[in-house]
């Protein structure tokens, strides 16, 4: 062969792959929809793949960059996606046409993956009858009767924090709310002991930062899942099974027979999981394999206690910075304790307003979700608009860049829990405040992460003053790498003084 072939043949094989890189890329054009421009190869996430970037992040710069625009046409390598801006589409999105938009397109890997199969992954069909289903652990009455055993964990952790300040150093908060919440999901959907205050080598806790904080050769399995998704689930013969998984599908198994054999009832997250699985016929024609099951108990572990534990991490943090807002808030926490005593209850932790807000600005500043993502099952057109989608369109709802839109917050850098009053939480539009989503496919487990967060700051502060310190990370960074939105670095580093009382 010779050199003029081999230059045509390279010629030919470059036009080839970039014709493949850039065909879709007149997607949104062609509909009317503007957008930054895309590169071949990585579409618009050029710095986001190479982790310079978190997507959140990325879509607040596009967000900002387009601030006219009610919607935004973006690409993922070659797939196109489309930011929804204007708050009354989104509303459309996730109440108004909700059976066009019911899921999430986020695939699942029975093979590769078996514990993906959980309520956030499914598709619409397996997510309606166990949504239904698992729905009743999540009631005001199932957190009432769960109070004293999120109140009992709160407790061990004021113990636990005792022996950290006796060694006059920094308190690392990430970890030490990571500790709590996995050790209250662990006491109230589980009843099992998790250790994870108590035991530094507790294996839930491991298996947590391996899932949030995992190292290079998961990240290189992630980053396969993501460019490959048919390939990856063929593969999941061969590959691996990931130690995460083998871990939580022999804990749960292993406690819904220990509870069989034992007779044992909680009414409680696992004892739901026994009932469907005696039952199956109540979820219809869906095939309910052990996986199925365990894959519920698993995203509601690893849900239930990062976001919860970096929401709290996040309001220490910010309630060192700014010392009015902390003591304002622990006067008020004060007054309920003088008022009813040492028991906390639901109405109690109600009549706590100002914790509240400062709970509410706290999601809003730290929005551990940072975008909401949905995808169409049929053909939509956007009310008072000419731009059509077709079916399996990928949706993005910038919640991260809501919350820091100034137009909505203004100066959104400033921490301030009086943008949640009553009468500024009317004024603004039902979409604009987005940490749990909204609509049938909000997070089911709103209400249980609310109050855990709650009772465990409420006993933080009720024991101990929160300041900064030379390792405190000012100012702010967030983590690129990060699924859910935390620190760089993944530390909050402050110092806790004993508040001692008469």
């Amino acid at each position: 062969m010779g050199l003029f072939e081999i230059l045509c043949g390279t010629a030919v094989l470059f036009l080839a792959f970039y014709y493949f890189f850039t065909s879709s890329f007149d997607f949104w054009k062609s509909r009317g929809v503007r957008g930054p421009k895309p590169i071949p190869g990585f579409g618009n996430f050029k710095d986001v793949l190479l982790v310079k970037i978190s997507a959140g992040e990325y879509v607040k710069k596009v967000y900002n960059d387009y601030k006219d625009e009610s919607l935004i046409g973006i690409f993922a390598r070659t797939k196109p996606i489309l930011i929804v801006k204007d708050l009354n589409l989104i509303k459309d999105v996730l109440i108004k046409d909700f059976s066009t938009f019911a899921d999430r397109g986020v695939h699942t890997f029975e093979k590769a993956e078996p514990l993906s199969q959980h309520l956030f992954s499914l598709e619409s069909k397996r997510w309606r009858p166990l949504r239904m289903r698992l729905s009743p652990v999540f009631t005001s009455g199932k957190i009432k009767e769960m109070l004293s055993l999120i109140s009992e964990c709160a407790d061990h952790m004021v113990e636990y924090m005792e022996k950290i300040v006796g060694k006059d150093e920094p308190v690392e908060c990430c970890e030490l709310t990571a500790k709590y919440t996995t050790d209250v999901i662990g006491s109230c959907a589980f009843g099992i002991n998790m250790n994870a205050l108590s035991n530094e080598d507790s294996e839930f806790r491991k298996m947590g930062r391996k899932v949030f904080h995992p190292d290079w050769m998961h990240f290189l399995r992630i980053r396969f899942r993501e460019f490959y998704p048919q390939l990856y689930n063929m593969l999941g013969c061969i590959l691996p099974q990931m130690e995460t998984h083998t871990f939580f599908t022999r804990v749960i198994t292993e406690t819904i027979n220990y509870r069989e054999t034992n007779n044992i009832i909680r009414n409680d997250f696992v004892d739901m999981l026994r009932e469907l699985k005696k039952n199956p016929d109540k979820l219809g024609d869906i095939n309910l394999t052990d996986s199925l099951l365990a894959s519920q108990a698993f995203v509601f572990f690893l849900a239930g206690f990062e976001t919860s534990s970096t929401t709290m991490s996040h309001a220490l943090y910010e309630l060192a910075l700014n010392q009015k807002i902390q003591d304002k808030l622990r006067e008020e926490i004060d007054m309920v304790y003088t008022k009813y005593g040492k028991d906390l209850i639901l109405d109690n932790i109600k009549e706590m307003k100002y914790l509240d807000k400062v709970f509410k600005e706290t999601l809003r500043k730290y929005s551990p979700g940072t975008l909401l993502q949905r995808e169409s099952t049929s053909s939509y057109t956007f009310r008072g608009t000419n731009v059509s989608i077709p079916k399996n369109q990928k949706i993005f709802i910038p919640v991260y860049a809501i919350h820091q839109d100034p137009s909505i917050y203004p100066e959104p850098d400033v921490y301030d829990p009086e943008r949640f009053t009553d009468e500024a939480v009317q004024k603004r539009h039902s979409m604009a405040f987005l940490p749990f989503g909204d609509g049938p496919r909000n997070c089911i487990g709103a209400r249980f992460a609310i109050y855990q967060s709650k009772i465990g700051l409420i006993k933080i502060l009720r024991n101990y003053k929160v300041e900064t310190c030379e390792q405190t990370l000012i100012p702010y960074v967030s983590n690129p790498k990060a699924f859910v939105f935390s620190p760089k670095g993944g530390k909050i580093q402050l110092k806790m003084t004993k508040i001692i009382r008469a």
